[in-house]
Formats: structure tokens, C-alpha cells, sequence
């Protein structure tokens, strides 16, 4: 039986942790077939082999990142305040901090044509969506969980792809905070001490707990789900 130190010391395993150092401390040019094989203390065919190409070993690298980072969210949401919104803005200054420390692997990570099913890039939206769930839950949320979901990922990727385009010394420091306020200010409702009681608010609250009610069946939880998104849409 193959131990989990057998698992972490494969060749592949020390490949992609090669080429990861490469990228993370010298750039995507240092990300080469020769140079990784040489940092892992493997055979220039072994990575063709297991990998396939070099955009092969990429991917390989690019999802390995993601799963690293996406244990690391998810071990931080398990250990969230009281306050979602408080706790959304934490893990938005956490996802910058990320992609400003990691600007040439996180540009790969966002690169066209990479695949958008990978199971590590999905975990990675599933966090952020029971984030957003935790807002809707609070009465908090005046559009659909997904909407929200869309804007605040879209604004997030945006913020730290013109960050990382920008010179250090030319960056302005307000530039990802006024973005999220912005997104904020158009899907959030009122504060926790009044929350939004308009019509398209409690339907957008009523649908986290659309899984929980009892006695419905899969097509009437799906029938009240297509309404719900009719009335928030």
C-alpha cells in the first residue's frame, strides 16, 4: 500500500512543487521543461510522460495552487464571526493579498482557454457562493445569491489583474476596496439592526432555506426555486 509520504515524495508530486517554486520565485520564463526536470531531480522525459506538454505541467501547476489556496479559504471560513459581511470583505482583502503575492500565477490561473471545471477552480466558487449564502441568510442581500456571486468574483479578479498591471510604486492603494464598496453598495440591503424587508429581499433570503423545508418534493423544491428566481430577477 502506497503511504501518503509515498505520495507527496512521486515524481509528479515533486514536479509540480519544482515548477511552482520556479514560477512563484523567478517568473513564467523560468518555467521551462529543462529547468523544472532539473529542480526536480528527474529526467526531462519523465515530465513529457506524466504531463503530457509543458502547458500540460501548467495546468498540473495552476490547479495545484488553487487546491492549496481553496484549503486554506475553506479552513478560514469554518472559523467565521458573526458578522457575513464583516467576514466577506476579510476574505476579499485575503484573495488580493494572494494574487499580489503570486502575480505570475495567478495571471496563469486566469488565463484564456484555461478549463473552468477543474475541481479545485469550482471549490474555489463554491467558497465564495457560501459566503454570499451567509449575506442572503442575514437578510442582507437585495439580488440573487448567483448575481452577487458573479459581481463580487468578477470585481475581485479585475482588481488584482490591474494591481499586478500596474507598476508597485504607481498603485492605488483605494483602487480594490472602492471596487468591492461599489459591488456592495449594489447587492447588499440595509444594515443587520433593520434588515431589507421589501418583497425581492425576503425571496432572496427565502431561498437559502429553500433546501431545508421539509415535505417537498425534488419538483416542488425546483418549481419554487424558478419562482423565486423570476421574483429576484
Amino acid at each position: 500500500m502506497t503511504s501518503g509520504a509515498d505520495l507527496q515524495d512521486s515524481p509528479r508530486a515533486r514536479i509540480v512543487e519544482a515548477a511552482a517554486r520556479l514560477l512563484r520565485e523567478q517568473g513564467a520564463g523560468a518555467v521551462t521543461t529543462r529547468g523544472v526536470a532539473q529542480e526536480a531531480g528527474v529526467q526531462a522525459p519523465t515530465i513529457y510522460r506524466l504531463f503530457g506538454d509543458k502547458d500540460g505541467l501548467l495546468e498540473a501547476v495552476a490547479e495545484h495552487a488553487m487546491a492549496t489556496y481553496v484549503a486554506t479559504k475553506t479552513e478560514q471560513s469554518a472559523a467565521e464571526g458573526d458578522d457575513p459581511v464583516a467576514d466577506l470583505r476579510t476574505a476579499w482583502r485575503q484573495h488580493l493579498d494572494f494574487g499580489l503575492a503570486n502575480p505570475d500565477l495567478y495571471t496563469l490561473l486566469l488565463a484564456p482557454g484555461r478549463r473552468r471545471d477543474s475541481p479545485a477552480t469550482e471549490a474555489g466558487i463554491a467558497v465564495l457562493r457560501s459566503r454570499v449564502r451567509r449575506v442572503a441568510a442575514a437578510g442582507r442581500l437585495r439580488v440573487p445569491e448567483e448575481r452577487a456571486v458573479l459581481m463580487i468574483h468578477a470585481a475581485g479578479s479585475g482588481a488584482v489583474l490591474t494591481l499586478i498591471g500596474t507598476p508597485p510604486d504607481e498603485r492605488d492603494p483605494g483602487l480594490a476596496d472602492g471596487l468591492l464598496d461599489a459591488v456592495l453598495d449594489r447587492v447588499l440591503s440595509s444594515g443587520p439592526a433593520a434588515p431589507d424587508t421589501s418583497p425581492t429581499a425576503v425571496a432572496v433570503t427565502f431561498g437559502t432555506v429553500l433546501d431545508d423545508l421539509p415535505g417537498l418534493s425534488a419538483a416542488e423544491r425546483a418549481l419554487m426555486a424558478e419562482w423565486l428566481a423570476r421574483a429576484t430577477g
